[in-house]
C-alpha cells in the first residue's frame, strides 16, 4: 500500500507558551478530499504552514508527497498547490505571466511551461484574461487562477484555504465544479472552510480541530451518528409544559434542546407522528413539526457546544 499524501506523527507547533498544534496524528490518502475544520486560532493554518514548510514544527515530523517539507521544500513546493486565504499573485503582471513565474520557480522547461500554462487557463476560462494584469481581476478569476497554477505544475495536492470566501453563488458553484474535477484527475485536496454545507457536499472525511487538536474525524455519515446519535433533526413548535421531558421518553430520540422558542430534537429517524402524539399526551398545543437530515453543521455546533461546557 503506497504512503498517503499527507503523513503527519505527533506534529507540534509552540509558539512561546502557546501550544498551536498538539501532536497531530493525520493521514490523507491519493484522491481524498479532506476537509480541516474548526473556530479561527484553533490550528488549522499552522498546521497547512508545517506541510509545506512555510513554518518549522517544534517536534514530530510531516511527509507531503514523501518528502520531509522542512528539508525538502522545493520538492514539496513543486508537488502541492497552495490557495491561502488572501491570494499573493502579482497584481501588475498577467495572469500567464504569474504563472510562468512559478513555473520558472519549479523548474519547469520554458516550452513545456507554455503548454501547460495554455491548458490550464483554457480549463478555468482564463484564456480570453491571460495576457490582462491580474490586477482587472475579479475574485473569482483570481480564485481561477490559483487552480490554473495548481493544474500547470500538476500538483499531487491541492491544500485550499476558505477558496469560495467572497464568491457570488453562481460563480461558488462553478469552484466547486472545479474541485471536483481535480478529484477526478486523482489530485489529494484538503479543504479548509467555514461554509459547512460545501464542505459536506465535496468532502470525503472531515476533521473537527479544537484548540490544536483533532477531536473528530471521519466520513460525514459517521459523525451524525457519532455526535448526534441519528440522522434527523426535528423541530417543534408547542405550547404547554413539560414537553421536553415527554418527547425525551419517545424510543430513538438521542437529544432534546430549546432553541429559539423550538424544540429541537435529534433522532435516529423521521418520529414525527411519535413526537407529535407525545406532544398531544403531554397535554401540549402543537403549532408546527418539521423534520430534516441532520447535516456537518449540526455535528459542529454541537460538538464545539461540548467543547464549551466541558471549558
Amino acid at each position: 500500500m503506497s504512503e498517503p499524501v499527507v503523513l503527519t506523527e505527533a506534529l507540534t507547533k509552540r509558539y512561546g507558551s502557546t501550544l498551536a498544534v498538539d501532536r497531530l496524528d493525520l493521514a490523507i490518502e491519493e484522491g481524498e478530499v479532506f476537509g480541516l475544520l474548526g473556530p479561527n486560532g484553533a490550528g488549522k493554518t499552522t498546521t497547512i504552514l508545517m506541510l509545506l514548510g512555510l513554518t518549522e514544527p517544534t517536534s514530530g515530523f510531516a511527509r507531503v508527497a514523501g518528502f520531509d517539507p522542512l528539508r525538502q521544500p522545493l520538492e514539496v513546493k513543486r508537488r502541492a498547490g497552495y490557495m491561502p486565504d488572501q491570494l499573493g499573485f502579482y497584481d501588475d503582471l498577467s495572469g500567464a505571466a504569474n504563472l510562468r513565474y512559478i513555473a520558472r520557480l519549479v523548474g519547469l522547461p520554458n516550452r513545456e511551461a507554455d503548454e501547460r500554462i495554455k491548458a490550464a487557463l483554457e480549463r478555468v476560462r482564463l484564456a480570453e484574461a491571460a495576457e490582462k494584469p491580474v490586477k482587472t481581476y475579479s475574485r473569482g478569476m483570481r480564485q481561477r487562477l490559483a487552480i490554473a497554477e495548481i493544474l500547470m505544475k500538476r500538483a499531487s495536492l491541492a491544500i485550499l484555504d476558505e477558496p469560495t470566501s467572497g464568491l457570488d453563488p453562481q460563480s461558488t458553484r462553478e469552484f466547486l465544479d472545479l474541485i471536483r474535477s481535480l478529484k477526478a484527475d486523482g489530485v489529494t485536496i484538503m479543504l479548509s472552510s467555514h461554509l459547512l454545507d460545501q464542505v459536506q457536499s465535496i468532502c470525503d472525511r472531515v476533521a473537527l480541530f479544537s484548540r490544536g487538536k483533532i477531536g473528530l474525524m471521519g466520513r460525514v455519515s459517521d459523525l451524525l451518528s457519532e455526535v448526534l446519535g441519528g440522522s434527523h433533526v426535528i423541530r417543534v413548535e408547542a405550547s404547554g409544559a413539560g414537553l421536553g421531558e415527554a418527547v425525551a421518553k419517545v424510543p430513538g430520540v438521542t437529544r432534546v434542546q430549546r432553541e429559539d422558542g423550538q424544540l429541537v430534537v435529534e433522532a435516529k429517524g423521521d418520529l414525527r407522528s411519535d413526537i407529535a402524539r407525545a406532544v398531544v399526551e403531554a397535554g401540549g398545543g402543537l403549532t408546527m413539526i418539521a423534520a430534516g437530515h441532520a447535516s456537518l453543521a449540526d455535528v459542529y455546533a454541537r460538538y464545539f457546544e461540548e467543547v464549551r461546557d466541558a471549558a
